[in-house]
């Protein structure tokens, strides 16, 4: 069981980070490969400042980190682990779901 504050907060931004659907495709798209902010915006089909606001949001959280590629700045995740991390909560959360262990999922809506 998690006790300890670090641990705690460590999962709490994890979580923060993924409660939003453009700061998840961000984090699949850099799963895939690192990329520059504007072309990340391209191929989400968001603008460059929400892009910006999100990939902010992410870089405060830990997640990603920028790399200076000439005039330009690159993004790619803090640590590959975190795409395996990702590859893995995914799959649990679709045997979860494909399992209706939620108790609540039918009365609540909840999942």
């Amino acid at each position: 069981m998690l006790t300890v504050a670090p641990d705690i907060e460590v999962l709490a931004r994890f979580g923060r980070a993924l409660a939003d659907p453009i700061r998840c495709r961000i984090l699949l798209a850099l799963r895939e490969a690192p990329a520059y902010p504007s072309d990340l915006a391209d191929s989400l089909g968001v603008s460059r400042t929400r892009l910006s606001n999100h990939l902010t949001c992410l870089r405060d959280c830990g997640l990603v980190v920028t790399v200076p590629d000439g005039r330009r700045t690159r993004y790619e995740l803090a640590d590959r682990r975190l795409g395996l991390a990702l590859g893995d909560l995914r799959s649990a959360v679709l045997a979860v779901e494909n399992d209706k262990t939620c108790a609540d999922a039918e009365t609540e809506g909840c999942c």
